[in-house]
């Protein structure tokens, strides 16, 4: 038996001051301010947390990261899809995709060591994990570099 789950989240940078690190599919890239939130704010980590909670009908995103980071300190958008994972009792992961929407910064580049992060926090193959970046063309919020969305496709298989 098969699942799917679907997951979307966003955010708008910080200032262009701001010393928080732009932090994407787990991985630090230079050359922007970080996204606006509580945490990290890791809109991949939180799109493939939210697609996870798709599949279990457990949310993790919300009450439950709030607590996390608040409460806790737990900053690390890793954690909250630790926390995704415990869920899925009896499924396991076998292929994720994700697609991104922003201006800035330029995807192609971290492409790969994205898909890599995120086939080792899942425990699957790079190849096993797809990741697609668009500018936006100037369409949306995220298109004129105010920040990014990203979307998420998660598949698990019953064991």
């Amino acid at each position: 038996m098969f699942k799917t789950g679907i997951g979307q989240d966003s955010h708008r940078f910080e200032q262009e001051t701001s010393k928080k690190p732009l932090v994407v599919g787990g991985v630090v890239i230079e050359g922007c301010p970080g996204l606006l939130g509580n945490s990290d704010a890791d809109v991949v980590l939180h799109a493939l947390t939210n697609a996870i909670s798709g599949i279990t009908g457990h949310n993790v995103l919300g009450t439950l990261s709030d607590r996390m980071c608040l409460d806790q300190g737990i900053t690390d958008s890793a954690a909250y899809l630790a926390k995704a994972l415990e869920s899925l009792q009896g499924y396991r992961i076998c292929h994720v995709s994700v697609a991104l929407e922003g201006k800035r910064p330029k995807f192609g580049p971290v492409i790969n060591a994205i898909k890599a992060s995120l086939a080792s926090l899942l425990s699957l193959e790079p190849r096993d994990v797809g990741v697609t970046a668009t500018s936006g063309e100037g369409l949306t919020a995220f298109g004129k570099g105010e920040g990014l969305q990203a979307f998420a496709i998660v598949s698990a298989v019953k064991f």
